[in-house]
C-alpha cells in the first residue's frame, strides 16, 4: 500500500514541483507590481517625474533631475535593496507595448505627451498588472 502511495505521488506531484517556471512568473509579477507602486510613491515624494522603463525581463526606474520635466534623466532611481533594475527574471514574462510608463509628481500616470493614459502589463500566465492613469493606483 505504501509503495503505491509513494507511485502516485511520484506521478503527481513531482512534475509540478520540479517547474519553476511558474514560480518564477509569479514572484516576478509581485517584484513587478512592487516597483510600479514604488515609482508612484516615488513619483510624488520627491516631487519629481518618474519613469518606470519595462523591458521583456526587467523593469528599471528613472528620475528627473528637475521639477517639471518633460523626460527622466539617467539617473536611476534604485530598488530599496539598491539594485538599478527593480524586477529581473530569467525569462521573457512581459508583453508590453510602449516600454516606459510616466508618474507624475501630482502622482497621475502619463504617456509622453503627457496625457494621462491607463496601462496594461500582461505577464505570460498570471493576471495583467494594470496601472490607472487617473490615480496612479497600480493592481
Amino acid at each position: 500500500m505504501i509503495m503505491v502511495l509513494i507511485g502516485i505521488l511520484a506521478v503527481v506531484a513531482l512534475p509540478r514541483l520540479s517547474n519553476t517556471d511558474d514560480f518564477k512568473a509569479t514572484a516576478f509579477r509581485d517584484e513587478a507590481v512592487a516597483a510600479l507602486r514604488y515609482a508612484q510613491k516615488s513619483a510624488v515624494s520627491h516631487r519629481r517625474l518618474v519613469c518606470a522603463d519595462v523591458a521583456a525581463d526587467s523593469i528599471t526606474l528613472r528620475i528627473a533631475s528637475t521639477n517639471p520635466a518633460t523626460s527622466c534623466t539617467a539617473t536611476t532611481l534604485n530598488a530599496p535593496d539598491g539594485q538599478a533594475a527593480y524586477a529581473r527574471s530569467s525569462g521573457n514574462l512581459i508583453s508590453f507595448g510602449t516600454g516606459q510608463i510616466y508618474f507624475q509628481p501630482s502622482g497621475l500616470v502619463t504617456s509622453n505627451s503627457g496625457v494621462t493614459t491607463d496601462y496594461t502589463i500582461g505577464i505570460t500566465g498570471l493576471a495583467a498588472i494594470t496601472v490607472v492613469g487617473a490615480t496612479g493606483y497600480v493592481n
